[in-house]
């Protein structure tokens, strides 16, 4: 793999929402130029006949899908666990550059609605935004519109710099929600973070609306939304130091993830560090 050459990571099981992954992917690759690897993770103790099948089927799968796209695309076999291996390999900047994962998940089912969504096991362990989808793309050209749920939590700032990302390459319009806590100091709070991405929206012209929601159940209310406005996806950012509690008692985010309408959800964590968008970020300081 050609090192420092900017990356798109597609974890590969083998199943239909591997595929949806890697057409988002493939569309996201043709706006960035970003080339596209297929990551399989496998048993440590996997036999070495068993492990040189999957690498030569992986690769048949990576060469036939870049003659379909026209992209250029890799694979990898990685030893461990895909809660584990998915983050250490995006993150191993001394070896890639990965600019965003984009993976396919079957929502939250049987035992995972007790332990809470696999797929939000694997992004916290990420240093790079991941895009988790559950059906293919609805048109190759434009991510048209984004809801971006907007609260106290300062964390929230981090995902403007995603957010201008998808303005600037797809032409993508925000839509900012929040609700309006009853706490003085929460408010405070909501309005610097809204203040704060208004300014850089405006600053990278970036077509954004806000709207004000009744108070509830917020995530099932970004839902509820996104699916309103035919929502192309949402962008949210984890919850900081998520635990075992929240997996147990329900992080919002998983159910946002898992979202019945099967909108795709951008995922950032925080303090991500993300693919070279110093470039187009107009007035930003990190």
């Amino acid at each position: 793999m050609e090192q420092n050459q900017k990356l798109i990571v597609v974890p590969w099981d083998f199943t239909h929402v591997a595929e949806h992954a890697l057409a988002h992917a493939v569309k996201i690759s043709r706006m960035v130029s970003n080339q596209i690897c297929l990551l399989h993770i496998v048993d440590p103790k996997i036999k070495p006949a068993e492990e040189k099948a999957k690498s030569e089927s992986l690769k048949h799968i990576a060469e036939e899908n870049s003659k379909k796209y026209n992209v250029p695309i890799t694979s990898h076999i990685e030893k461990g666990t895909i809660f584990k291996s998915i983050g250490a390999f995006v993150n191993d900047t001394e070896k890639r550059d990965v600019s965003l994962v984009v993976m396919g998940t079957h929502g939250i089912k049987g035992m995972q609605k007790l332990t809470g969504s696999w797929a939000l096991k694997v992004i916290v362990k990420s240093k790079v935004p991941f895009i988790v989808v559950q059906d293919p793309p609805r048109d190759w050209e434009r991510y048209h519109n984004i809801v971006c749920p907007m609260d106290f939590r300062s964390e929230n700032k981090e995902k403007i710099k995603m957010a201008i990302f998808m303005g600037k390459y797809f032409d993508s319009k925000i839509h900012i929600i929040k609700t309006t806590p009853t706490d003085k100091m929460l408010i405070k709070k909501t309005n610097i973070n809204l203040n704060f991405a208004i300014k850089f929206l405006i600053q990278n012209n970036i077509e954004y609306e806000i709207h004000d929601l009744p108070k509830g159940d917020f995530a099932q209310q970004t839902i509820d939304f996104a699916q309103k406005i035919n929502a192309d996806l949402i962008l949210i950012v984890t919850t900081k130091n998520i635990t075992f509690t929240d997996y147990m008692l329900g992080a919002s985010e998983q159910y946002i993830i898992a979202n019945s309408s099967k909108i795709p959800v951008i995922c950032v964590n925080p303090r991500a560090s993300y693919a070279k968008s110093s470039q187009f970020m107009g007035g930003w300081s990190d």
